[in-house]
């Protein structure tokens, strides 16, 4: 079965975008990670936030625009909105509530991971128990503000065990397990 797994690449001040959703800091460190290089291949199928597949892209302005992990991962996508639109998207499905959206997720991943990218969607998924991992890329720079990797000012703590540290040219990869 599926497991649930939020990755993402943050700034040591904990921000995963800047300010307005801003992805452009994160070009600069875009370069070879073989966790992450080994990690597109265990994909099944994406949870996407709405403000994550229409917000900023790190790859705008080249040929990997628009595509995940810069064109390294293809497969199904749910994304998760309250304002589906008229229009189809080929690999895209449009759904409106948690709950679906991660059984259908789930279910076009097989055995292999569903990975979700924003910040609100991973929120949603640790909120409601179904978040097992999480990765995190952190990138050696510092941001200032932005998007937090979780915001929950009146969330409980959450246990985590880390599974590995793994070192690449431009980040520090922590991949945790959610203790339940």
């Amino acid at each position: 079965m599926a497991k649930m797994l939020y990755s993402a690449t943050m700034s040591l001040d904990g921000f995963i975008a800047g300010p307005d959703g801003d992805m452009s800091w994160l070009t600069k460190y875009l370069g070879p990670n073989p966790t992450v290089d080994a990690l597109v291949g265990d994909i099944g199928a994406l949870l996407v936030g709405n403000r994550t597949f229409r917000g900023d892209d790190p790859h705008r302005g080249t040929a990997d625009e628009g595509k995940p992990f810069g064109g390294g991962w293809s497969g199904p996508q749910f994304v998760l909105t309250h304002h589906i639109p008229d229009a189809p998207l080929p690999g895209v499905t449009f759904v409106s509530d948690l709950d679906s959206a991660v059984a259908a997720a789930k279910a076009a991943a097989g055995d292999k991971y569903v990975n979700i990218l924003g910040a609100e969607v991973a929120r949603q998924c640790l909120d409601a128990g179904v978040l097992d991992e999480i990765l995190v890329c952190v990138a050696p720079v510092l941001l200032g503000d932005g998007v937090r990797l979780f915001n929950r000012p009146d969330g409980a703590s959450v246990k985590l065990e880390r599974h590995s540290l793994t070192q690449a040219p431009q980040a520090t990869n922590i991949w945790l397990r959610v203790v339940r």
